[in-house]
């Protein structure tokens, strides 16, 4: 007996399509702050934030999944059919089994695709990259499509000054494809556990069942400076470590697309790491908020948009938040 078949392994993976959607209703920093008793000057020297989508009562993280995975689809040029895994980042999926990958994979028509949801939260979408370029590389899925989607309102509660004017709806998607070449490098990844409790829920939902009626229903809870703190300290060095170990230096990239958590917490990362000019840095937070698994697509897909976007050029991609994860990587642009 010689042992058990192994897959064969390839050169590199890269991403070959991105497409993103955003739900119609624009929310402004006018519409939020009588409830949180704040103002639309506050938010926006707080966050940067001066608008975001909300989606419609009857929209659902798998609704925007579809939308953002189409349209990744097209982009590339890949039949939905061909695809060999699906991934779904979201932390806001309303169901504790099946996973929202399933359901997408099958509107999708991606019946033969292995799927399956990854966690992480705003780190999701880059955690669900690298699991996608790592089943290519070992030779285990030439087609990947990867869908990070975020559902904040169904969790917000819109009195919450620490949290009902940050974060938004929407998802984003992209390709991942075999290559002869690299073009998603080795990502830098970890956690720091010991702050779990910076970003969660008001309570759990086993507490939920077992409480009296009309007991106020499970809500996102954050302590906003620990993370900022956090992010501040930590995240430099992780991208640092990021495009050191894709082999560049950061004069390198043509951009630099973090997790759109808050305005201010990009511009102290971009002080932080010297990014020359040439560097473009994504600022979707502007108008679409923190749409927690879905900002590091949609602010790609933006950056095409605005004609700032230089194809075959390196971006680093840097998520951070609850859990506290991160995760860091250099990517080639489609």
């Amino acid at each position: 007996m010689s042992g058990l078949n192994r897959p064969n392994p390839v050169g590199g993976s890269r991403i070959t399509g991105i497409g993103g959607y955003r739900p119609e209703r624009v929310v402004t920093n006018a519409d939020l702050v009588e409830a949180i008793n704040s103002s639309d000057e506050w938010i926006r020297e707080r966050t940067g934030i001066q608008e975001r989508r909300f989606a419609r009562p009857d929209e659902t993280v798998s609704d925007m999944a579809v939308e953002a995975g189409r349209a990744a689809l097209a982009d590339a040029g890949v039949d939905a059919a061909d695809l060999d895994l699906l991934l779904v980042a979201t932390a806001t999926h309303p169901y504790q089994t099946p996973d929202a990958s399933m359901g997408v994979a099958h509107r999708l028509g991606a019946h033969d695709a292995g799927t399956f949801d990854v966690g992480a939260a705003c780190s999701g979408f880059a955690y669900a990259l690298t699991t996608a370029s790592n089943a290519i590389l070992a030779g285990q899925a030439k087609k990947v499509l990867v869908i990070g989607t975020d559902k904040m309102t169904d969790y917000l509660d819109l009195t919450d000054r620490g949290t009902a004017f940050i974060f938004g709806d929407g998802a984003g998607a992209v390709v991942v494809e075999a290559a002869d070449h690299v073009g998603i490098g080795p990502t830098v990844w970890g956690n720091s556990g010991e702050h779990a409790d910076a970003i969660t829920m008001t309570h759990d939902w086993v507490t939920y069942r077992h409480q009296p009626v009309g007991t106020k229903y499970p809500s996102l809870l954050m302590q906003g400076q620990t993370v900022f703190r956090w992010a501040l300290s930590e995240m430099v060095a992780v991208a640092e470590a990021a495009v050191t170990a894709a082999g560049l230096e950061l004069a390198d990239l043509s951009a630099f697309v973090p997790h759109q958590a808050n305005m201010r917490i990009t511009d102290a990362l971009v002080r932080g790491l010297h990014l020359p000019e040439s560097v473009v840095v994504a600022r979707d937070i502007i108008t679409n908020g923190n749409t927690t698994a879905g900002t590091i697509p949609l602010a790609l897909e933006r950056l095409r948009e605005d004609g700032t976007y230089v194809k075959g050029g390196y971006a680093l991609l840097l998520g951070f938040g609850a859990g506290l994860a991160y995760a860091g990587v250099v990517v080639e642009l489609p």
